[in-house]
């Protein structure tokens, strides 16, 4: 393998040993990818390489060093995103000279590291021993497509090649490949136009608020509006808002996400509104932050969404002083689907679970209601039916 080539698999057609290379190691194309091999319980990086003059093409020297090589360098500013450091300061190394018959030669060589080796069922997460290939990139993108979820993508692509350390990536490798794919199928056109309108709109009113989250490639997510009307409403009757996100609004299915209240004439008010790349724990933490952000920092007293669980969680972090009720309606349609066998076995069991949600006030009798159900419809060992209540 040249040293011009940054790919890190090995080409099937190498005949590579699991020795180490040594200093005075001369091989014309697996000096790199024997190193590699030999530190695959541990991670390779690149450090520095010398071109030559002349075409500034050619590879004159390239040194590799232990992804865990030196330390990280602190910054005078704060960083958007703070990630761990996980280096040592690790001298294991190699040095990869040319000589003058145009033979690259190991010269030098440091094999020893500061740090425990990663095991046979982890190694497989490093950064050398994680990449995406055509073929993977295409299947994912085909599987996802048709609507499977990432995890089960990944736990099939598992199972082709006998297990999750030959994949060759990570679960968070397939999300960051659809998450970057997504976000640049959106076309320069069109963000220049949301941008733009966004824009002047608070050129016209300072009072409109938007906000929108980037991914690590700068890529939009996650969009965030609300106009000064909004805001007014929310002010005066934004102590119950309901949150939803049943819906979905282009080809790209990205969800739209209502804040929506009641005004004193108990008509439809709107606090708020998003567009979300998905509904994971860190887009609904985000979007409840950039929420009470837009409203000064007012938080409903109470919020009616649907039993998603990663809302849940993110309402319990940002929000943990407002009440979190059920929607009724989201609460019927998840009760078609989880006891679907209950509604089908009595006439009675959808007006028995109606008079308890809606028919008493006190909590004694709705107690007593909830009991008559369970044992009248056999359904105290119904898992969905213990998590309700």
């Amino acid at each position: 393998m040249n040293p011009s080539d940054r790919r890190s698999s090995t080409p099937p057609s190498l005949n590579v040993t699991d020795a180490p290379p040594t200093a005075g190691h001369q091989r014309r194309c697996t000096c790199r990818t024997s190193f590699i091999v030999s530190h695959r319980h541990r991670g390779v990086r690149k450090h520095w390489t010398n071109k030559s003059r002349v075409d500034q093409i050619t590879i004159l020297s390239q040194k590799f060093v232990c992804f865990k090589e030196g330390f990280k360098k602190k910054r005078d500013c704060e960083a958007k995103r703070v990630h761990k450091d996980i280096r040592t300061g690790c001298l294991a190394q190699m040095i990869v000279g040319r000589q003058p018959n145009g033979k690259y030669v190991v010269t030098y060589f440091e094999k020893q590291h500061n740090y425990a080796l990663a095991t046979p069922r982890s190694r497989h997460k490093l950064p050398s021993q994680r990449k995406l290939s055509a073929a993977q990139a295409t299947q994912i993108e085909l599987a996802n497509q048709s609507g499977i979820r990432q995890k089960l993508i990944f736990e099939f692509m598992s199972r082709q090649v006998g297990g999750r350390e030959n994949v060759g990536c990570t679960l968070k490798d397939v999300s960051n490949h659809l998450s970057s794919k997504r976000t640049k199928e959106m076309k320069e056109g069109e963000a220049y136009t949301l941008l733009h309108y966004f824009q002047s709109r608070q050129s016209e009113n300072p009072s409109f608020f938007y906000d929108i989250q980037l991914d690590a490639e700068d890529q939009i997510t996650n969009i965030f509006w609300a106009d000064a009307e909004m805001v007014v409403d929310y002010v005066c009757f934004g102590d119950v808002v309901s949150f939803d996100t049943t819906y979905r609004t282009n080809k790209n299915c990205r969800s739209f996400a209502p804040f929506v209240g009641f005004n004193h004439h108990r008509q439809t008010v709107i606090f708020g509104a998003a567009l979300l790349y998905d509904e994971t724990a860190e887009s609904f933490e985000w979007l409840f932050k950039t929420f009470l952000k837009a409203m000064c920092g007012k938080k409903p007293k109470t919020i009616f969404t649907d039993q998603d669980a990663a809302m849940a969680k993110a309402i319990s972090m940002v929000l943990p002083d407002s009440y979190h009720r059920l929607c009724t309606w989201h609460l019927f349609q998840n009760a078609l689907k989880n006891v679907n066998h209950a509604f089908k076995k009595s006439d009675s069991f959808a007006s028995d679970l109606r008079c308890c949600i809606y028919d008493y006030e006190y909590e004694d009798e709705f107690l007593n209601a909830w009991e008559s159900i369970l044992d009248k419809h056999d359904l105290r060992q119904n898992k969905w039916m213990q998590d309700l209540f």
